[in-house]
């Protein structure tokens, strides 16, 4: 019985060793799966719904396949005002064929804003079925732009050919898809999702498979031993004649032999119960092991936990800022006014230009602050309502450029560490298919134990006032009237009070007190007058923690010079003259400069002061008065 016990751990042994290698060989299940799809239209957008990336769990790869080839266009015989047109010799064709591929991924409701009313193939994915189908969606227009670079995505990609992209996106995350925007789309797209591949039970099978056959030759051991000690030497010596015993005599050896098992068949039955029951308890804990492998814990939603949509987010306005920057710095380096009008809007762009108009006088007029291309110390985007597809947006940011070490002239002294300041910046999206511009960069001047307004975390963003809101104690439009009023009469301003006039610095300079100190200054001979107003830049306002908001505006600030006897002239300033056109005038001269603040005002009930957080002024033009 113990050869059958150990055969039949062998055979446990070699089913389980052979299970477990065959779900790891030939009965392993895929570990991916890959939808294709052919298109066939002329469409020249495709967009790739969320829903369909998200058709199975895991990260997405999708591979596109370029070699768009549009059908030839005959041209026509005529124009439209009935001329000839030459029509192209034999064999010649227009070139209609391209390889390149941008594609780029966002949140649904960007990627159909952005493609508008655009004719495109939709993608989703049919779940009877399971592959990806296509319909193509009729529009009004036919071409777009490249999408890759703009701002509005969380990552795009170009190619020549062949494109693969593999990403980890949310069901609300949508993917555009063109070839050059003119020419169809790619006609080929897949995407391919991991699958789990895992074999758990494999493991305690191979396990199993290796214990039974370590008992089994240890039972298959025992058996040979066993046998070996019971069959003893083969020659049986010859029976010898009983004596006769009186019938008193009893043997001894009788009486201990009463009571013991009998045979080889019980002790058999006794060495085969615990052998069979290993077995099972084998057995019955493989299956307990892979069960609880088998059953991965499933995260349950919380309810009322979803995160609002954000205009940008970090990794976005990241990206945005380094683009600025780099666009900036070229412009600065080429005073390229036009250039730089693609990444500023607003007085920022007005006071860019005006150094540039200077610049082309002389090298050393005018003063530029460099657009920090470096850490983003702060992220504050709008948040969005529920719909998503509101434009245009507005972000906050607080930009540093890295601290700097400076040698120290003397020899062996110690470096020191020159940190240029913080630049508060507003940027604005007009469409979605603009890029982001600076419509407002301000250099931050906290005063000394002054503490920056607390604002809600990038991924959370923060609601943008309108001019009139009710929401604080003074609403964005009075801070800017009242401000420009504060600025040109000082103490006699109705809106003084409402001020935190102490550390203000920019009072210091160009307010009521520094506008009389000019008059002063001026020769008998001369008259200066001033005029503050409000410019017709948005007033953008991000709510804060505390119910209060960060407001930006902008003001323009006139200064007009006249003689004021017959034959007297008024002398230009270097960098006026060079936007006025001249040195000297006897007429008058009026210079206008472009004056960007940002202020803190508390909420509705306080009785804190309107603080004002920075600003930057400048000159940004100049003329002679009629």
């Amino acid at each position: 019985m113990r050869f059958i016990v150990a055969i039949v751990f062998f055979v446990i042994a070699v089913v389980g060793v052979g299970l477990g290698v065959a779900q790891r060989t030939v009965l392993a299940p895929p570990d991916r799966v890959t939808s294709t799809l052919q298109l066939d239209t002329d469409a020249t957008v495709t967009v790739i719904d969320g829903t369909a990336l998200n058709a199975y769990d895991g990260r997405q790869t999708v591979a596109i396949t370029g070699g768009v080839e549009a059908a030839p266009q005959p041209s026509p015989t005529v124009d439209a005002e009935g001329n000839p047109v030459e029509q192209p010799a034999e064999g010649e064709e227009a070139a209609t064929e391209t390889d390149a591929i941008a594609a780029a991924y966002g949140r649904t409701s960007d990627v159909l804003a952005w493609v508008g009313d655009t004719t495109h193939n939709r993608v989703t994915f049919d779940a009877e079925t399971g592959e990806l189908v296509s319909e193509l969606v009729g529009g009004a227009e036919t071409t777009v732009p490249n999408p890759y670079g703009s701002d509005l995505w969380y990552g795009d990609y170009q190619a020549e050919g062949e494109l693969g992209i593999t990403v980890n996106v949310p069901d609300d995350i949508s993917m555009v898809i063109v070839s050059d925007g003119v020419l169809p789309a790619p006609r080929e797209v897949s995407v391919t999702w991991p699958l789990d591949a895992s074999t758990p039970f494999s493991t305690l099978l191979i396990l199993s498979g290796v214990g039974s056959l370590i008992i089994g030759l240890l039972v298959l051991l025992w058996a040979l031993l066993h046998m070996r000690r019971q069959r003893g030497p083969r020659r049986k010596n010859p029976k010898m004649p009983k004596v006769p015993k009186p019938s008193r005599y009893r043997p001894v050896t009788g009486r201990s032999l009463v009571g013991k098992p009998k045979g080889r068949r019980a002790v058999t039955r006794m060495v085969a119960a615990p052998a069979i029951v290993l077995s099972g308890a084998l057995l019955l804990g493989a299956c307990t092991s892979g069960g609880a492998l088998s059953a991965s814990p499933t995260p349950t939603p919380t309810e009322g936990t979803e995160t609002p949509a954000v205009a940008v987010t970090e990794a976005q306005l990241a990206r945005i800022i380094s683009r600025v920057g780099q666009t900036l710095a070229e412009a600065d380096e080429e005073n390229d006014a036009s250039l730089a009008a693609t990444r500023l809007s607003g007085a920022a762009l007005e006071l860019r230009q005006a150094v540039y108009e200077m610049r082309e006088e002389d090298d050393d007029l005018g003063t530029l602050v460099p657009f920090p291309q470096g850490d983003v110390e702060l992220t504050l985007p709008q948040r969005l309502p529920a719909e998503g597809d509101t434009w245009p947006r507005a972000v906050f940011a607080i930009v540093q450029e890295p601290a700097v070490e400076v040698p120290s002239e003397e020899e062996g002294g110690e470096p020191t560490i020159e940190q240029s300041p913080q630049l508060a910046v507003v940027l604005v999206q007009a469409d979605p298919r603009s890029q982001y511009t600076v419509a407002s960069a301000v250099t931050v001047t906290l005063a000394e134990g002054q503490d920056r307004p607390q604002v809600a975390p990038a991924e959370l963003g923060a609601p943008v006032l309108g001019p009139q809101a009710p929401q604080l104690a003074v609403t964005p439009e009075a801070v800017a009237a009242g401000y420009a009023d504060v600025l040109l009469n000082g103490e006699e301003s109705d809106s003084y009070s409402l001020f935190q006039i102490e550390g203000d610095t920019l009072i210091e300079q160009i307010g009521a007190e520094a506008k009389r100190a000019r008059r002063d200054d001026l020769p008998e001979t001369a008259t200066i007058r001033f005029a503050t107003a409000v410019t017709d830049d948005p007033i953008v306002s991000f709510v804060t923690n505390d119910g209060g908001a960060l407001v930006s505006f902008s003001l323009r600030e006139t200064e007009r010079v006249v003689p004021t006897q017959a034959g007297a002239a008024i002398n230009a300033p270097d960098a006026v003259a060079a936007l006025a056109g001249v040195d000297q005038s006897t007429k008058g001269i009026r210079a206008f400069y472009g004056i960007q603040v940002l202020f803190f005002v508390p909420p509705v009930g306080s009785t804190d002061p309107v603080v004002l957080l920075g600003y930057t002024q400048g000159l940004i033009g100049a003329e002679e008065v009629d």
